[in-house]
Protein backbone atom coordinates (compact mmCIF):
# COMPACT_ATOMS: atom_id res chain seq x y z
CA UNK A 1 0.00 0.00 0.00
CA UNK A 2 1.22 3.49 -0.93
CA UNK A 3 0.56 6.72 0.95
CA UNK A 4 0.77 10.02 -0.98
CA UNK A 5 0.85 13.27 1.00
CA UNK A 6 -0.19 16.49 -0.70
CA UNK A 7 -2.32 14.31 -2.96
CA UNK A 8 -4.42 17.15 -4.41
CA UNK A 9 -1.38 19.18 -5.47
CA UNK A 10 0.32 19.16 -8.87
CA UNK A 11 2.94 16.53 -8.00
CA UNK A 12 0.72 14.50 -5.67
CA UNK A 13 -2.09 14.09 -8.19
CA UNK A 14 0.36 12.92 -10.84
CA UNK A 15 1.95 10.44 -8.42
CA UNK A 16 -1.51 9.04 -7.68
CA UNK A 17 -2.13 8.56 -11.39
CA UNK A 18 1.26 6.92 -11.99
CA UNK A 19 0.71 4.43 -9.14
CA UNK A 20 -2.89 3.62 -10.10
CA UNK A 21 -1.93 3.04 -13.73
CA UNK A 22 0.58 0.47 -12.48
CA UNK A 23 -2.19 -1.30 -10.57
CA UNK A 24 -0.94 -0.23 -7.15
CA UNK A 25 -3.17 0.65 -4.19
CA UNK A 26 -3.04 4.18 -2.82
CA UNK A 27 -4.09 6.15 0.23
CA UNK A 28 -4.29 9.85 -0.57
CA UNK A 29 -3.70 12.24 2.31
CA UNK A 30 -5.49 15.57 2.14
CA UNK A 31 -6.42 18.59 4.23
CA UNK A 32 -10.02 19.19 5.26
CA UNK A 33 -10.22 22.13 2.84
CA UNK A 34 -8.82 20.28 -0.19
CA UNK A 35 -10.91 19.87 -3.35
CA UNK A 36 -10.46 16.21 -4.30
CA UNK A 37 -12.34 16.63 -7.58
CA UNK A 38 -9.32 18.50 -8.92
CA UNK A 39 -7.53 15.13 -8.95
CA UNK A 40 -10.21 13.52 -11.10
CA UNK A 41 -9.92 16.40 -13.56
CA UNK A 42 -6.14 15.95 -13.76
CA UNK A 43 -6.66 12.23 -14.44
CA UNK A 44 -9.07 13.07 -17.27
CA UNK A 45 -6.31 14.89 -19.18
CA UNK A 46 -4.29 11.67 -19.44
CA UNK A 47 -6.68 8.74 -19.76
CA UNK A 48 -10.24 7.87 -20.76
CA UNK A 49 -10.37 5.55 -17.73
CA UNK A 50 -10.04 8.42 -15.28
CA UNK A 51 -13.31 7.78 -13.47
CA UNK A 52 -12.44 4.13 -12.76
CA UNK A 53 -8.95 5.04 -11.55
CA UNK A 54 -10.22 7.89 -9.40
CA UNK A 55 -12.69 5.59 -7.62
CA UNK A 56 -9.78 3.39 -6.47
CA UNK A 57 -8.27 6.17 -4.33
CA UNK A 58 -8.64 5.78 -0.57
CA UNK A 59 -8.93 9.31 0.83
CA UNK A 60 -7.74 10.12 4.36
CA UNK A 61 -7.89 13.47 6.12
CA UNK A 62 -4.75 14.21 8.13
CA UNK A 63 -2.43 16.97 9.30
CA UNK A 64 1.35 16.65 9.07
CA UNK A 65 1.65 18.57 12.32
CA UNK A 66 -0.56 16.09 14.18
CA UNK A 67 2.10 13.48 14.94
CA UNK A 68 -0.30 11.37 17.01
CA UNK A 69 -2.49 10.68 13.98
CA UNK A 70 0.15 8.92 11.89
CA UNK A 71 0.04 5.46 13.46
CA UNK A 72 -3.43 4.69 12.11
CA UNK A 73 -2.67 6.39 8.79
CA UNK A 74 0.48 4.31 8.22
CA UNK A 75 -1.11 0.98 9.09
CA UNK A 76 -0.35 -1.47 6.24
CA UNK A 77 1.55 1.27 4.31
CA UNK A 78 4.82 0.08 2.76
CA UNK A 79 5.74 3.17 0.70
CA UNK A 80 5.30 6.89 1.34
CA UNK A 81 5.55 9.60 -1.31
CA UNK A 82 5.87 12.86 0.60
CA UNK A 83 4.68 15.56 -1.83
CA UNK A 84 3.01 17.96 0.61
CA UNK A 85 4.56 21.38 1.11
CA UNK A 86 3.56 24.94 1.84
CA UNK A 87 4.95 27.16 -0.92
CA UNK A 88 5.66 30.76 0.03
CA UNK A 89 8.61 33.00 -0.78
CA UNK A 90 7.42 35.61 1.68
CA UNK A 91 9.50 35.70 4.86
CA UNK A 92 6.48 37.11 6.72
CA UNK A 93 5.08 33.56 6.57
CA UNK A 94 8.23 32.06 8.08
CA UNK A 95 6.63 30.40 11.10
CA UNK A 96 3.86 28.74 9.10
CA UNK A 97 6.21 27.55 6.34
CA UNK A 98 8.73 26.12 8.80
CA UNK A 99 6.05 24.38 10.80
CA UNK A 100 4.49 22.78 7.74
CA UNK A 101 7.58 21.91 5.71
CA UNK A 102 10.19 21.17 8.38
CA UNK A 103 8.27 20.03 11.46
CA UNK A 104 5.72 18.23 9.28
CA UNK A 105 8.46 16.30 7.48
CA UNK A 106 10.16 15.46 10.80
CA UNK A 107 6.87 14.13 12.18
CA UNK A 108 6.30 12.00 9.10
CA UNK A 109 9.75 10.42 8.92
CA UNK A 110 9.69 9.70 12.64
CA UNK A 111 6.34 7.95 12.24
CA UNK A 112 7.67 6.00 9.26
CA UNK A 113 10.62 4.79 11.34
CA UNK A 114 8.34 3.74 14.21
CA UNK A 115 5.91 1.98 11.88
CA UNK A 116 8.68 0.33 9.85
CA UNK A 117 7.65 1.82 6.51
CA UNK A 118 9.82 0.15 3.88
CA UNK A 119 10.23 2.92 1.29
CA UNK A 120 10.11 6.72 1.37
CA UNK A 121 10.39 9.32 -1.41
CA UNK A 122 10.69 12.99 -0.47
CA UNK A 123 9.91 15.78 -2.92
CA UNK A 124 12.34 18.58 -2.17
CA UNK A 125 13.24 21.31 -4.68
CA UNK A 126 16.18 22.75 -6.57
CA UNK A 127 15.60 25.67 -4.18
CA UNK A 128 17.27 23.53 -1.50
CA UNK A 129 20.50 23.58 -3.55
CA UNK A 130 20.99 27.33 -3.21
CA UNK A 131 24.68 28.20 -3.33
CA UNK A 132 25.76 31.39 -5.08
CA UNK A 133 29.40 30.28 -5.10
CA UNK A 134 28.61 27.71 -7.81
CA UNK A 135 29.30 29.14 -11.27
CA UNK A 136 28.79 25.92 -13.28
CA UNK A 137 25.75 23.62 -13.56
CA UNK A 138 24.40 22.75 -10.12
CA UNK A 139 24.49 19.03 -9.45
CA UNK A 140 23.76 16.71 -6.52
CA UNK A 141 27.12 17.42 -4.89
CA UNK A 142 26.12 21.04 -4.19
CA UNK A 143 25.09 21.89 -0.65
CA UNK A 144 23.06 24.78 0.70
CA UNK A 145 24.80 28.06 1.49
CA UNK A 146 22.98 30.96 3.10
CA UNK A 147 22.74 34.27 1.29
CA UNK A 148 21.27 37.69 2.17
CA UNK A 149 18.36 37.31 -0.26
CA UNK A 150 17.42 33.72 0.58
CA UNK A 151 13.72 33.01 0.98
CA UNK A 152 11.97 31.03 3.68
CA UNK A 153 10.75 28.34 1.27
CA UNK A 154 14.28 27.47 0.11
CA UNK A 155 15.48 27.31 3.69
CA UNK A 156 12.51 25.16 4.74
CA UNK A 157 13.16 22.62 1.97
CA UNK A 158 16.84 22.45 2.91
CA UNK A 159 15.99 21.87 6.58
CA UNK A 160 13.30 19.33 5.63
CA UNK A 161 15.93 17.46 3.62
CA UNK A 162 18.11 17.34 6.73
CA UNK A 163 15.27 15.58 8.57
CA UNK A 164 15.12 12.98 5.79
CA UNK A 165 18.90 12.50 5.80
CA UNK A 166 18.75 12.07 9.57
CA UNK A 167 16.02 9.43 9.16
CA UNK A 168 18.14 7.67 6.53
CA UNK A 169 20.96 7.43 9.08
CA UNK A 170 18.43 5.95 11.52
CA UNK A 171 17.41 3.25 9.05
CA UNK A 172 14.72 4.69 6.76
CA UNK A 173 15.01 3.59 3.13
CA UNK A 174 14.54 6.97 1.48
CA UNK A 175 15.33 8.80 -1.74
CA UNK A 176 15.20 12.57 -2.25
CA UNK A 177 14.24 14.30 -5.50
CA UNK A 178 14.92 17.96 -6.28
CA UNK A 179 12.59 19.02 -9.12
CA UNK A 180 12.98 22.24 -11.01
CA UNK A 181 9.98 24.38 -11.95
CA UNK A 182 7.20 21.88 -12.65
CA UNK A 183 4.91 22.40 -15.64
CA UNK A 184 1.70 20.43 -16.07
CA UNK A 185 -2.10 20.53 -15.92
CA UNK A 186 -3.53 21.13 -12.48
CA UNK A 187 -5.28 23.89 -10.62
CA UNK A 188 -5.14 26.86 -12.98
CA UNK A 189 -5.46 29.26 -10.07
CA UNK A 190 -2.15 28.49 -8.34
CA UNK A 191 1.50 27.75 -9.04
CA UNK A 192 2.51 27.28 -12.67
CA UNK A 193 -1.14 26.56 -13.46
CA UNK A 194 -1.75 30.23 -12.76
CA UNK A 195 1.05 31.10 -15.20
CA UNK A 196 -0.97 29.36 -17.92
CA UNK A 197 -4.22 31.09 -17.02
CA UNK A 198 -2.50 34.49 -16.88
CA UNK A 199 -0.87 33.83 -20.24
CA UNK A 200 -4.30 33.04 -21.69
CA UNK A 201 -5.20 36.65 -20.88
CA UNK A 202 -1.91 37.94 -22.27
CA UNK A 203 1.22 38.97 -20.34
CA UNK A 204 3.34 41.73 -21.86
CA UNK A 205 6.47 41.19 -19.79
CA UNK A 206 9.23 38.60 -19.45
CA UNK A 207 12.55 38.24 -17.62
CA UNK A 208 15.89 36.88 -18.76
CA UNK A 209 16.22 34.67 -15.67
CA UNK A 210 17.13 31.01 -16.28
CA UNK A 211 16.35 27.88 -14.27
CA UNK A 212 15.54 24.19 -14.66
CA UNK A 213 12.11 22.93 -15.76
CA UNK A 214 10.40 19.53 -15.86
CA UNK A 215 7.00 18.04 -16.72
CA UNK A 216 4.75 17.04 -13.81
CA UNK A 217 4.14 13.55 -15.21
CA UNK A 218 7.90 12.98 -15.47
CA UNK A 219 8.43 13.97 -11.82
CA UNK A 220 5.82 11.40 -10.78
CA UNK A 221 7.07 8.63 -13.07
CA UNK A 222 10.68 9.15 -12.00
CA UNK A 223 9.74 9.08 -8.31
CA UNK A 224 7.96 5.75 -8.71
CA UNK A 225 10.83 4.37 -10.81
CA UNK A 226 13.41 5.37 -8.19
CA UNK A 227 11.43 3.62 -5.47
CA UNK A 228 11.07 0.53 -7.66
CA UNK A 229 14.83 0.59 -8.25
CA UNK A 230 15.47 1.10 -4.51
CA UNK A 231 17.66 4.16 -5.01
CA UNK A 232 17.89 4.69 -1.27
CA UNK A 233 20.30 7.12 0.31
CA UNK A 234 20.49 9.13 -2.93
CA UNK A 235 19.23 12.47 -4.21
CA UNK A 236 18.39 13.34 -7.80
CA UNK A 237 17.94 16.67 -9.54
CA UNK A 238 14.87 16.42 -11.76
CA UNK A 239 15.07 18.80 -14.70
CA UNK A 240 14.57 18.15 -18.41
CA UNK A 241 16.70 21.16 -19.28
CA UNK A 242 17.36 24.78 -18.41
CA UNK A 243 15.25 27.53 -19.98
CA UNK A 244 14.75 31.27 -19.63
CA UNK A 245 11.45 32.56 -18.30
CA UNK A 246 11.31 34.44 -21.59
CA UNK A 247 11.29 31.20 -23.57
CA UNK A 248 8.66 29.60 -21.33
CA UNK A 249 6.32 32.59 -21.47
CA UNK A 250 6.70 33.01 -25.21
CA UNK A 251 5.99 29.32 -25.85
CA UNK A 252 2.86 29.33 -23.65
CA UNK A 253 1.57 32.51 -25.28
CA UNK A 254 2.12 31.04 -28.74
CA UNK A 255 0.17 27.89 -27.81
CA UNK A 256 -2.69 29.98 -26.40
CA UNK A 257 -2.74 32.29 -29.45
CA UNK A 258 -1.74 35.35 -27.46
CA UNK A 259 0.74 38.09 -28.48
CA UNK A 260 4.30 37.21 -27.51
CA UNK A 261 5.60 39.11 -24.42
CA UNK A 262 8.06 41.74 -25.66
CA UNK A 263 8.93 43.91 -22.64
CA UNK A 264 11.93 42.88 -20.57
CA UNK A 265 11.04 43.43 -16.91
CA UNK A 266 14.16 44.43 -14.99
CA UNK A 267 14.85 44.50 -11.27
CA UNK A 268 13.28 47.90 -10.60
CA UNK A 269 10.16 47.04 -12.56
CA UNK A 270 9.72 43.70 -10.80
CA UNK A 271 10.20 45.23 -7.39
CA UNK A 272 7.40 47.68 -8.04
CA UNK A 273 5.04 45.30 -9.80
CA UNK A 274 3.18 42.02 -9.47
CA UNK A 275 3.66 40.82 -13.01
CA UNK A 276 5.03 37.43 -12.00
CA UNK A 277 2.73 36.73 -9.07
CA UNK A 278 2.05 33.26 -10.55
CA UNK A 279 5.00 32.04 -8.48
CA UNK A 280 3.21 32.97 -5.27
CA UNK A 281 -0.01 31.90 -3.56
CA UNK A 282 -2.88 34.34 -3.96
CA UNK A 283 -2.56 37.57 -2.01
CA UNK A 284 1.22 37.50 -1.53
CA UNK A 285 3.46 40.37 -2.58
CA UNK A 286 6.58 40.00 -4.66
CA UNK A 287 9.56 39.95 -2.32
CA UNK A 288 13.24 40.66 -2.92
CA UNK A 289 13.89 36.90 -3.02
CA UNK A 290 11.22 36.49 -5.71
CA UNK A 291 12.88 39.19 -7.78
CA UNK A 292 16.24 37.47 -7.33
CA UNK A 293 14.74 34.15 -8.49
CA UNK A 294 13.21 35.69 -11.61
CA UNK A 295 16.43 37.42 -12.62
CA UNK A 296 19.07 34.85 -11.66
CA UNK A 297 20.59 32.57 -14.28
CA UNK A 298 21.20 29.27 -12.53
CA UNK A 299 21.51 26.06 -14.52
CA UNK A 300 21.12 22.49 -13.26
CA UNK A 301 22.55 19.14 -14.35
CA UNK A 302 20.40 16.04 -14.88
CA UNK A 303 23.32 13.74 -15.67
CA UNK A 304 22.95 11.66 -12.52
CA UNK A 305 19.31 10.92 -13.28
CA UNK A 306 20.02 10.09 -16.92
CA UNK A 307 22.81 7.71 -15.98
CA UNK A 308 20.71 6.02 -13.29
CA UNK A 309 17.38 5.52 -15.06
CA UNK A 310 16.54 4.46 -18.60
CA UNK A 311 13.76 7.00 -18.88
CA UNK A 312 13.14 9.60 -21.58
CA UNK A 313 12.03 12.95 -20.21
CA UNK A 314 9.40 14.91 -22.13
CA UNK A 315 10.79 18.17 -23.51
CA UNK A 316 9.37 21.29 -21.91
CA UNK A 317 8.11 22.49 -25.29
CA UNK A 318 6.14 19.22 -25.61
CA UNK A 319 4.89 19.67 -22.06
CA UNK A 320 3.75 23.23 -22.74
CA UNK A 321 1.86 22.11 -25.86
CA UNK A 322 0.09 19.41 -23.84
CA UNK A 323 -0.60 21.63 -20.82
CA UNK A 324 -1.95 24.45 -22.98
CA UNK A 325 -4.25 21.99 -24.76
CA UNK A 326 -5.51 20.80 -21.36
CA UNK A 327 -6.21 24.38 -20.35
CA UNK A 328 -8.22 24.99 -23.51
CA UNK A 329 -10.09 21.67 -23.07
CA UNK A 330 -11.30 22.27 -19.53
CA UNK A 331 -10.49 24.39 -16.52
CA UNK A 332 -10.37 23.35 -12.87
Amino acid sequence: MNLVTGATGLVGSHVLLALLQQGQSVIAMKRSTSDVKEVETVFSYYTSEYKELYKKIIWREADLNDALGFDELLKDVTTVYHCAALISLNNNNREQVMRSNVEGTANLVNACLLNKVQNFCFVSSIAALQNKDIKTDVDESVFWKSSPDQDVYSLSKYLAEQEVWRAIEEGLNAVIVNPGVIIGPGNWGRGTGQLVSLSAQGVKFYTEGVTGFIAAEDVANVMVALINKKAFGERFILVENNYSFKHILQKIHAELSQPIPKINAGKTFLTLGRIFSFLLPAGQKISSSTVSTLLSKTTYSNQKLRSYLDYKLKTIDECIVFTSKCYKTGKI
